[in-house]
């Protein structure tokens, strides 16, 4: 099963949308309550770099029997240095985005905490792709 979202940047009212959405269907599908929950919290976490981040982007979702594949695309600055983006606490969201509460640099290391794989690419300028597999056996 593949599912696809839109995401627009600076749209806080939607962000989570699509971690809902996929959560639903998560749950339609019996998939087992814990791993729904480390999917969700990973994918919502990317959906929410992708707005404040960028200027927008996608999340495909595949759900297989075996795994469910996330990848997020985004059109934005990029990430210059992933490593340095990895490290817990470190942000680059603007004052706005953190007076909302978002941008505490938990993003990244919450998605790699909650995915069994995480891989981010990025090219400072055009944005950048994060891919996330969930095993479910």
């Amino acid at each position: 099963m593949e599912l696809k979202y839109e995401v627009s940047g600076g749209d806080f009212t939607k962000a989570g949308y699509a971690s809902s959405a996929v959560k639903k269907v998560l749950k339609k599908l019996s998939v087992d309550p814990k791993i729904i929950k480390r999917i969700v919290v990973a994918l919502y976490e990317g959906e929410v770099n992708v707005v404040a981040h960028a200027y927008k982007g996608t999340i495909s979702v595949d759900i297989s029997p075996e795994r469910i594949f996330i990848r997020i695309e985004d059109e934005g600055p990029g990430i210059p240095d992933i490593d340095l983006a990895m490290t817990v606490g470190y942000s680059t969201a603007s004052p706005a985005v953190r007076e909302m509460g978002f941008g505490a640099g938990m993003g990244l290391p919450n998605m790699k905490k909650n995915a069994d794989e995480l891989n981010v690419s990025s090219k400072v300028g055009q944005g950048t792709t994060v891919e996330l597999i969930t095993n479910l056996n």
